[in-house]
């Protein structure tokens, strides 16, 4: 690594810049550039010549675009921080082809996305969103959004097993759920002493009454959940998503809550965001929709820049950060 080493954030949906994170990358001799990168010279003449390329956020006009055609020009980046769990906005398998790191932070996010799972399945079991708005209209009786579920005993499936899939289970643990998991990417005993089974997708769909998503959005898991899928699930089930909405054949889970091949759902993400006005979901009772807001919290900013600073750290001191997503990766640093 070069003597002065260099970080360029191209992309920021934060409010504000905090004023520390000048401040303290300038106490660990490191550069900073801020720039909204939105072209390919900005790129080339911004972030050419730094060693990490930072998004934070770049759900933009900076983001997903930006990079698709424009990696060549990242001369010197060893590493790109991607500041949340998320990188389908990163060209990753580019960046592995060239030797750059894909770093992201899902400890920034992860408490707050299992809560808000939480807080969906639990709206959705307990009817809570239907009867709000009946009793805001004037109606006040017990059975026009009478809970049909129950959680204690149920079994729960977890699509994708990283570490907000993890906090889900703790968080539920006094429900004594029979906890089921598919990831193809995590061996049994560590689901099992996390506290799930381990289990086939077809397996899992069939046996759970609540499905919750938490895979991320690579080609392998776009449209993972289609018909085929939704017509393996039981009728009184109930889909969870606050992954990707891709994730989702969204016109096959429409026709699954219409024909009622499944009972309901809570969604944090759609495809496309935000919906079209008459898209069917909106208008169906069973279905509870936030708008992509799993994530958020009083601290949200706050930990995102935090959690980014603890990655830059890493790289710059030569050791691998506490994430990164390619790990077949043969980086262009030498790293502990």
């Amino acid at each position: 690594m070069s003597d002065k080493f260099k970080v360029t954030l191209v992309s920021n949906d934060a409010p504000d810049l905090p004023d520390w994170v000048p401040v303290e990358l300038a106490d660990h001799d490191i550069d900073f550039v801020h720039h909204e990168c939105i072209t390919r010279e900005d790129v080339e003449k911004h972030a050419g010549d730094a060693d990490i390329v930072w998004l934070l956020g770049g759900a933009g006009e900076s983001g997903a675009c930006l990079w698709r055609g424009n990696m060549q020009v990242l001369k010197k980046c060893g590493a790109i921080v991607r500041a949340g769990s998320g990188t389908d906005n990163v060209p990753v398998d580019e960046a592995t082809t060239m030797g750059i790191i894909v770093a992201n932070t899902p400890h920034s996010v992860a408490e707050q996305v299992a809560d808000h799972t939480l807080g969906l399945l639990f709206s959705v079991v307990r009817q809570c969103a239907i009867q709000d708005r009946l009793v805001k209209q004037g109606t006040w009786e017990r059975y026009g959004g009478c809970p049909r579920w129950s959680l204690h005993g149920r079994t729960l499936g977890l699509v994708g097993f990283g570490l907000i899939a993890r906090l889900v289970i703790k968080k539920l643990a006094g429900y004594e759920m029979d906890v089921l998991a598919y990831d193809p990417f995590v061996d049994e005993g560590t689901m099992k002493s996390a506290g799930a089974r381990k289990m086939g997708l077809d397996e899992l769909l069939k046996a759970s009454d609540f499905v919750s998503l938490h895979c991320p959005l690579v080609d392998s898991t776009r449209h993972l959940m289609g018909e085929e899928q939704f017509r393996m699930m039981k009728e009184r089930s109930i889909l969870i998503n606050t992954s990707r909405g891709p994730v989702v054949d969204e016109q096959a889970m429409i026709r699954a809550l219409s024909e009622e091949w499944i009972s309901a759902a809570g969604l944090d993400v759609l495809d496309p965001e935000p919906p079209a006005a008459d898209n069917p979901l909106l208008k169906m009772d069973q279905v509870v929709i936030t708008p992509h807001i799993g994530a958020h919290s009083d601290n949200f900013w706050d930990s995102m820049f935090r959690w980014s600073m603890k990655a830059i750290h890493a790289l710059h001191e030569g050791r691998w950060p506490l994430s990164w997503v390619n790990k077949d990766v043969k980086s262009r640093w030498r790293l502990s």
